[in-house]
């Protein structure tokens, strides 16, 4: 998914200025990347409409969504989204960051695992599904990042799962997580030991403590009579 975002400059940085730039409506952010200026690797700090970034935030492609962001009037610069806050009550927006993208250089992103279908395990064999690893990281370029990896489950009995490397055929990106990783597999159900089974043990454990010590009594007097 690719979409748009205008953005402004702003000359000040600070807790005040922040929290008057979202009393107005705005979001305050970080360019981080290389503008093709002097300065080579640079930061412009600016502000972005908050609605818009929610939006991406929240769509299938999330934090991978491929923005073209243009600051003031200039040229639209090709970016993702680096890292963002929210407020740990209300969820709302504090503060995002982007990070500027080559097209024709290969990065690094993490990309979530979505499961397919319901495995035989779990309906003819009364299984669970084991979800071990929800993402993980792949290498590819800015327009072949995948929204997601689907993995179908369908024919899992339990005992089978499927790990990175039944997933990688055929496709634009290389996988940077080790392809022998769990990704989900079938398991079988716990089986609790039923109460009346442990409350028969416990009893049958008292009789033998008991039935001891009447043995025991009986010895001691025993030996009292021949002591006599």
């Amino acid at each position: 998914m690719t979409t748009a975002l205008q953005s402004e400059t702003r000359s000040e940085r600070g807790k005040n200025l922040a929290r008057r730039l979202r009393r107005n409506g705005r979001l305050p952010g970080v360019v981080y990347g290389d503008s093709g200026g002097k300065a080579g690797r640079d930061a412009v700090a600016v502000s972005v409409d908050p609605a818009t970034v929610s939006q991406i935030l929240h769509s299938d492609s999330g934090v991978n969504t491929l923005i073209g962001l243009t600051i003031d009037s200039g040229k639209p610069n090709q970016v993702l989204i680096k890292d963002f806050q929210l407020h740990p009550v209300t969820r709302e927006l504090l503060h995002v960051d982007f990070f500027r993208v080559a097209m024709d250089r290969v990065i690094t992103v993490t990309v979530p695992f979505v499961l397919k279908g319901e495995a035989e395990g779990v309906k003819m064999q009364g299984g669970l599904i084991a979800f071990e690893q929800r993402e993980f990281a792949v290498e590819c370029l800015p327009t072949e990042i995948p929204e997601h990896v689907e993995v179908d489950v369908s024919s899992l009995m339990i005992g089978q799962g499927v790990r990175v490397r039944d997933v990688i055929e055929g496709v634009a990106w290389k996988p940077v997580t080790d392809i022998d990783t769990l990704i989900v597999h079938v398991v079988a159900p716990k089986v609790e030991e039923e109460p009346e089974a442990e409350e028969e043990e416990a009893a049958a454990e008292a009789g033998e403590a008991a039935e001891g010590e009447k043995v025991a009594a009986e010895s001691d007097e025993a030996g009292k009579k021949t002591d006599e």
